[in-house]
């Protein structure tokens, strides 16, 4: 008997393929979507709607009073959105201080009350050069500890750890993924901005695999 695993999804592109990767494991998934205070909520709308579509357990965890332990990051204070891209120095203001050991903490107590095994993660290369709870290191400390902190041990699996966005998407277009249902900006307006780092990287990603992106920009 296959047992449950436990998606950490966010609406954006990343977990979205990830989601779909963990459908296709065969296990029973459950998603789990954070409100953690960030500037817009638009992405946990995106996520509920996927995963009503695809009949998929879905919980959306509020956990804004957090916000207050977690300032100084552009994606949870009043602090201007960098534009540019991803491996500028000024993109290390969308850095949220402790985010995905907070975010993982609660998903792997998740798993283990519903007898998962695995939390799965969408960390991916390009996040290496700003986000030290993206890099393979932090991967392997935390899969340490999460083999210890329970009776059962818990997997954390991040599928596309060493590999680009470009290349997760390439996955994803091979999957047959519809892109349209996901959201990845870092501002909540109508339309996707095209200009701040997630925008760019997204942009990028499409351009590289000779794809046309689904979503609306400014």
């Amino acid at each position: 008997m296959i047992k449950p695993a436990v998606v950490v999804y966010s609406g954006g592109m990343d977990s979205y393929t990830v989601l779909h990767k963990a459908l296709r494991s065969g296990a029973p998934v459950h998603a789990v979507s954070f409100n953690y205070g960030q500037r817009h909520a638009k992405e946990l709308v995106v996520a509920a709607s996927v995963c009503e579509a695809l009949g998929v357990v879905h919980k959306v965890v509020d956990i804004t009073s957090i916000n207050q332990l977690l300032a100084g990051s552009s994606l949870t204070s009043d602090i201007d959105i960098p534009e540019g891209h991803y491996e500028e120095d000024s993109m290390k203001s969308t850095v949220v201080p402790n985010r995905n050991m907070i975010l993982l903490s609660l998903a792997v107590g998740y798993a283990v009350s519903i007898s998962a095994d695995k939390v799965y993660y969408g960390a991916h290369s390009g996040d290496h050069a700003i986000y030290p709870d993206c890099r393979p290191e932090f991967v392997e400390k935390m899969n340490a500890v999460c083999a210890i902190a329970n009776y059962d041990a818990i997997e954390i699996i991040t599928p596309y750890l060493n590999v680009s966005k470009t290349d997760i998407l390439r996955d994803g277009l091979n999957m047959g993924l519809d892109y349209q249902h996901t959201w990845t900006c870092y501002n909540g307006r109508e339309k996707a901005c095209g200009v701040c780092g997630a925008c760019q990287e997204r942009l990028e990603a499409f351009a590289e695999n000779k794809a046309i992106d689904p979503l609306i920009y400014e």
